[in-house]
């Protein structure tokens, strides 16, 4: 029976192993799902706030518990791990407030008696998320989708079952009624025939290309609505104009959330030529002066790569990146000690044809470019085949308009650096992927959009289509 194992990325120790559900149990899972659906759907949303207020209690209150969870299973540093906790707490009263405004009934002016917009949920919705932020890219699924009167299963990375057990655990305390939400431990052969079946109504994917293209294939064969957030390879762009040191110190930062394990961490910094010697020289001092370490140290800054495949991948990309004409300012090494450590490298003169250049470096691992000025710097920053994130650096209001006009990306953010934020659309476009989490557009993606007419007179009116 194959099994899905949690092992602590700092040691390489196994921490728990499960076995993967049964063809059976996975049956029994759908059906669970499907009747729970019946009776999810007919809550009013007064009762769904309340039991997603509630989760958002637990998280405040556990977030000790469950920051140590996830940096146990995938190495975050725990500081990071707890904030996490917290804006999934921040995510779930968000919705419980303003869900039913979102999905009220609009009305729209035409020449019957009545005729309206209504926004209703349509069913169970498969979420196949990644392993990065193991508690944030789940419960801003969920958020949403169980305020609409869906429910959630969950198809979690194989590397935090725990994660994903307890977060099962975390709403059925809060109050949501059993199968509302499930969390399926299963192998990743099993995901193509849920998608297939047709009690589940739609998918959304966090996660790589080769992911998000395998699910789409199956949900496109079978009809099925799919929202995907795939890779990002986002810029970062800085001009002579910016707050350099400002700027320069935000970029270790946005470079090396997570350990650098982020879709919209920023990864290719393009600099103006003539501030570029300053920029590099302050961004190279702050990535070197970085502390490595334990991630459950409340002072360590980079923690451990989730595993040792990531980070052999990582080192593999720098090395082709180097052999080919890169240069190494600072790290480009795996440190002697135990766990999947990267040290934070900084590469300029990337090759064209190189993995800095092209690829998604996921790990702390920051591609530098020089640019001569912003028509430069945007065609750099457009040359990517990803279109996620993008934060530009200017106290120019010509130049910020064209960055907000002419960057190719999901998201563009000016003066600061890309993040999440549930008031706000979350998407990309390109291989970036399509669709839009969370703001009022995110919960929007799974409902059914209907139209409603009611005509009291007694022509009927014209059928056209």
């Amino acid at each position: 029976m194959p099994q899905i194992t949690s092992r602590n990325p700092a040691t390489g120790e196994t921490l728990h192993s499960y076995d993967a559900l049964t063809a059976a149990q996975i049956e029994q899972r759908l059906d669970l799902a499907t009747r729970a659906f019946e009776a999810h759907r007919r809550t009013s949303f007064s009762e769904r706030a309340e039991c997603m207020r509630a989760a958002a209690d637990i998280l405040d209150s556990e977030r000790q518990q469950f920051g140590r969870m996830m940096t146990l299973e995938m190495g975050k540093p725990i500081a990071a791990a707890v904030a996490e906790t917290e804006k999934c707490a921040w995510v779930c009263r968000y919705y419980a407030e303003h869900a039913e405004r979102f999905l009220a009934d609009e009305s729209v002016d035409t020449d019957r008696h009545h005729s309206s917009i209504r926004y209703q949920p349509i069913g169970p919705v498969l979420a196949v998320m990644p392993w990065n932020f193991p508690f944030w890219q789940v419960f801003r699924f969920v958020a949403p989708g169980l305020m609409a009167g869906n429910v959630g299963l969950l198809k979690h990375a194989s590397n935090v079952p725990q994660c994903a057990l307890a977060i099962e655990d975390i709403l059925r305390r809060a109050g949501f009624g059993a199968g509302v939400f499930q969390a399926l431990l299963i192998a990743t052969e099993a995901v193509d025939g849920i998608i297939r079946d047709p009690r589940v109504r739609a998918v959304t994917l966090t996660g790589s290309e080769g992911a998000g293209a395998a699910v789409a294939k199956a949900a496109g064969e079978s009809l099925k609505k799919t929202v995907l957030e795939l890779g990002g390879s986002d810029p970062f762009i800085v001009m002579p104009s910016a707050d350099i040191e400002r700027a320069a110190a935000t970029a270790v930062t946005a470079r090396t959330i997570n350990n650098g394990q982020s879709c919209i961490a920023a990864k290719r910094f393009i600099v103006a030529d003539s501030v570029y010697d300053r920029f590099a020289t302050l961004f190279v001092k702050g990535m070197r002066e970085l502390k490595l370490g334990d991630p459950l140290d409340e002072e360590t800054q980079i923690g451990p790569l989730a595993t040792e495949g990531i980070r052999d991948e990582l080192a593999q990309q720098v090395e082709q990146t180097v052999a080919r004409g890169g240069r190494i300012l600072t790290g480009g090494s795996v440190p002697q000690r135990t766990g999947w450590f990267y040290e934070p490298t900084v590469i300029e003169n990337i090759p064209v044809d190189s993995p800095a250049y092209r690829d998604e470096l996921f790990g702390p691992v920051a591609s530098l470019f020089r640019a001569r000025d912003i028509n430069d710097a945007i065609r750099i920053a457009n040359d990517s085949v990803f279109g996620l994130g993008s934060a530009a650096w200017t106290r120019d209001e010509t130049e910020e308009r064209r960055f907000i006009d002419e960057l190719e990306a999901g998201m563009v953010f000016i003066n600061e650096m890309v993040a999440s934020d549930p008031r706000l659309p979350f998407g990309g476009i390109k291989r970036s992927g399509y669709g839009r989490e969370l703001g009022r557009i995110g919960i929007l993606e799974f409902v059914n959009i209907r139209s409603v007419a009611v005509s009291r007179g007694t022509d009927g009116g014209k059928a056209t289509e």
